[in-house]
C-alpha cells in the first residue's frame, strides 16, 4: 500500500527538521506545507529533500487549509499513493508506527484513518505539557476522531471533500465525523505515533491554547450541525455551566434572598467539582491538574463567545504567538 506524507508548520524551526528527518527514511514523497514562516522552513524543507507548498499571509491561514493544499500537491506529484500520513511539524515520527498502520488499514478495509499514541517529549517540563501529554493518551480501539497526526486512506480522503478549510481548530474531528457518516471507521492502535513538543511553559501559554480550544469546540459545534451526532457539546455545556452558571445562579439567588451568606455556596461548589476532578486523576501534580482543568473553562467559555458572537473572522490566539 503505497504512503506519502504532508507536514504543515510554521516557524517551527529545528522541530520541522527533526520531523522530516524522521520521514524521509520511510519515504521521499514528502510535502511540506508553510503558513508564511518567517525563520526559514521552506529553505529548510526544500534542503532536505521535501517539495513545498507556501500559503500566503492572507489573513485565512489554518492548519485545515494547509493540510488540504499538501494533499493536493501529493496527489499531483504521486497520484498512486494510496495513502496518507497527516503530521504537524513539531512532531516526530516514530518508527514502528507506518507498518503498524499499514498493516491494519490492509487487514480492516472499512477503517479510513488510523492513529497511534502521541506522546509529549517533556511532560515533566511543566504541568501544562504533562496536561497535553494526558489528552494525546486516549483508549485504544475505534474512536470518534483523530488528531493533526493520522494516516488516511486517500479514497476515503476525496470522499468527504478533506479538512473544512474555514475550521481554525476541531478540523480533524468534524472531518472524521462526515467520515462516520459515509461509512467508514476510525481506529486507535497501541502504537507509538509521534513525538509532539508543545514546549507551554507558562500560564499565559496554556490561556491561549485552551481558549483556542473552546473557540474550537464552538465552531465545530456549529459546523456539524446537520450531521446524526453534534460534536462538542458536551463540552461547551461543561465550559457554560461553570465559567458562568454555577457564579450567576448563586449570585442572583443571594440577591433575590436578601441573604449574602448564599454567595458561600459559590466556593463550596468549586471544591466539590475540585475534589470530584481530583478524585479521578492518576500521577503526579494531581490537585495541580484538577485546578487546571477547573479553571480551563474560562478560556474555554471566552473562546467560544468569541466565535458564536463575532463568528470565524474573529479568530483566536494560537500560544506559540504566530496566530
Amino acid at each position: 500500500m503505497t504512503i506519502g506524507f504532508v507536514v504543515i508548520g510554521r516557524n517551527e524551526g529545528a522541530r520541522l527538521e527533526m520531523c522530516l528527518r524522521s520521514i524521509l527514511p520511510v519515504s521521499n514523497r514528502v510535502i511540506y506545507a508553510d503558513s508564511a514562516s518567517t525563520d526559514g522552513s521552506p529553505e529548510l524543507a526544500a534542503r532536505l529533500g521535501a517539495a513545498v507548498v507556501l500559503l500566503p499571509d492572507d489573513g485565512k491561514l489554518t492548519a485545515a487549509r494547509g493540510r488540504n493544499a499538501g494533499y493536493t500537491e501529493l496527489r499531483t506529484r504521486y497520484p498512486d499513493c494510496e495513502t496518507v500520513m497527516f503530521l504537524d511539524g513539531d512532531c516526530i515520527l516514530q518508527p514502528e508506527f507506518v507498518p503498524a498502520a499499514l498493516a491494519f488499514l490492509d487487514e480492516h478495509p472499512d477503517v479510513a484513518v488510523v492513529c497511534g499514541r502521541r506522546f509529549e517529549a517533556h511532560p515533566e517540563t511543566s504541568v501544562y505539557n504533562g496536561l497535553c501529554d494526558a489528552e494525546w493518551n486516549t483508549p485504544v480501539g475505534e474512536a470518534t476522531e483523530c488528531g493533526g497526526d493520522a494516516l488516511v486512506r486517500c479514497a476515503a480522503f476525496d470522499a468527504v471533500g478533506g479538512y473544512n478549510p474555514a475550521l481554525r481548530a476541531g478540523e480533524e474531528p468534524e472531518m472524521t465525523a462526515r467520515m462516520r457518516v459515509a461509512g467508514s471507521k476510525i481506529w486507535r492502535i497501541d502504537t507509538a505515533m509521534t513525538e509532539h513538543d508543545a514546549r507551554i511553559l507558562s500560564l499565559g501559554q496554556w490561556w491561549k491554547r485552551t481558549q483556542r480550544g473552546g473557540f474550537g469546540y464552538a465552531q465545530v459545534w456549529s459546523a456539524t450541525a446537520r450531521l446524526p451526532q453534534r460534536l462538542y457539546g458536551r463540552q461547551l455545556r461543561s465550559a457554560l455551566v461553570w465559567a458562568v452558571l454555577v457564579p450567576t445562579i448563586f449570585v442572583i439567588g443571594a440577591s433575590l434572598s436578601g441573604q449574602p451568606l448564599v454567595l458561600i455556596c459559590i466556593p463550596v461548589a468549586y471544591a466539590v467539582q475540585l475534589f470530584r476532578i481530583a478524585a479521578r486523576s492518576d500521577g503526579g501534580r494531581r490537585w495541580t491538574r484538577a485546578g487546571l482543568t477547573l479553571l480551563a473553562k474560562v478560556p474555554e467559555t471566552i473562546g467560544a463567545a468569541r466565535f458564536l458572537i463575532a463568528g470565524p473572522a474573529r479568530g483566536v490566539a494560537d500560544y506559540k504567538g504566530q496566530g
